[in-house]
């Protein structure tokens, strides 16, 4: 995991948990004192991490032992829900400062190769398709504007997908106010009951392992199943 090329989550779940409990442990160490040593994070984000931890371990536990294939079946699911909120939350909060690279370090979270010639410039633009899977839940598959294949580029943390639900077209991809950053594809959005026949509208771009941005695609919508 010391390479940013490497998925830094790790895999199996027993350590999975132990690396999601202790970012969590981190986290609440560094933001909740006073004054907090980081006051980058706002309290609803923390609130939604915590919250994907217990959400996981709730379905992980009883996985522990003797159990049928229900809940192996709900420990996946939890793992895809939890997994997408830690991600999005390592992206948006803990790549940047006040959070160093020894804080990354105790948290098992790479840092950015700094020795090798810098980035400047994202010329990949993401393309990519809506696609309705289950009630409540879109599917966005995703790859590089006229790319053969799906690959994400070599040595980029992923597509940063923005979406919103709303009554009207959004003026630009900035005016979308949910993010998640997809480090494969597809991604799936799941909504909330009251939320289905309401049309969803999606932007994405890509994020290369220095956390440099690219150009925003095309906006495209479609209807909560």
């Amino acid at each position: 995991m010391s390479s940013t090329r490497r998925d830094y989550v790790p895999r199996h779940d027993a350590d999975y948990n132990n690396w999601f409990s202790n970012i969590i442990q981190y986290v609440a160490a560094m933001t909740g004192g006073t004054p907090p040593q980081w006051d980058n994070i706002p309290q609803s984000s923390i609130l939604e991490l915590n919250g994907a931890f217990t959400d996981w371990e709730l379905h992980y536990l009883p996985t522990l032992q003797p159990h049928t294939p229900a809940h192996t079946t709900a420990k996946r699911d939890a793992r895809v829900r939890s997994e997408r909120v830690v991600r999005e939350f390592v992206q948006r909060f803990l790549r940047w400062p006040p959070i160093t690279n020894s804080d990354r370090t105790n948290m098992k979270i790479p840092n950015r190769d700094t020795i090798r010639t810098p980035q400047i410039e994202v010329p990949e633009v993401v393309e990519f398709k809506i696609k309705l899977r289950d009630i409540r839940e879109v599917i966005v598959e995703f790859k590089v504007k006229g790319a053969a294949n799906r690959a994400k580029p070599r040595g980029y943390d992923g597509a940063l997908i923005a979406w919103d639900v709303l009554d009207t077209p959004p003026v630009n991809p900035q005016s979308l106010t949910k993010y998640i950053t997809a480090s494969r594809t597809p991604m799936s959005l799941d909504f909330d009951e009251t939320e289905r026949g309401k049309t969803v509208y999606v932007a994405a771009k890509w994020l290369n392992g220095r956390g440099l941005a690219g150009k925003w695609s095309d906006i495209k919508s479609t209807v909560i199943p």
